[in-house]
């Protein structure tokens, strides 16, 4: 079996300012940003995010989704529609994440803040 070498600070993201292609995760697409991310030990973020969207807000044509840290405490999922109106919050009790992470949902495509 290969060894998973991941990078939870996710020191590369910065990188990801658009996509060559785009990936179907569980019926979304997703960006070359957004597949890093899994990559890199936020699979659970992303799984967890297009769930709730496919569940609640699949009409929604915009939606920011934040993975905010409360350190040393929980983490949250957070989505509003981009104007300030949080549609959607859930507590995480225990997350291995280092670093928060605002994604972007339009169009049924999953993408990092820089691929917008």
């Amino acid at each position: 079996m290969k060894e998973k070498n991941e990078d939870l600070e996710l020191k590369d993201l910065e990188s990801y300012t658009g996509s060559e292609k785009l990936y179907r995760v569980m019926g979304v697409n997703v960006t070359d940003g957004v597949k890093y991310i899994m990559e890199n030990g936020y699979s659970w973020f992303v799984t967890d995010a297009i769930a709730v969207i496919k569940e609640k807000f699949q009409n929604e044509p915009f939606l920011s989704i934040h993975l905010r840290l409360e350190w040393g405490k929980y983490a949250y999922m957070e989505m509003s529609d981009g104007n300030g109106h949080l549609l959607y919050s859930y507590r995480y009790n225990y997350t291995p994440a280092k670093r928060e992470i605002t994604l972007f949902y339009v169009d049924n495509i999953l993408m990092l803040r820089g691929e917008y």
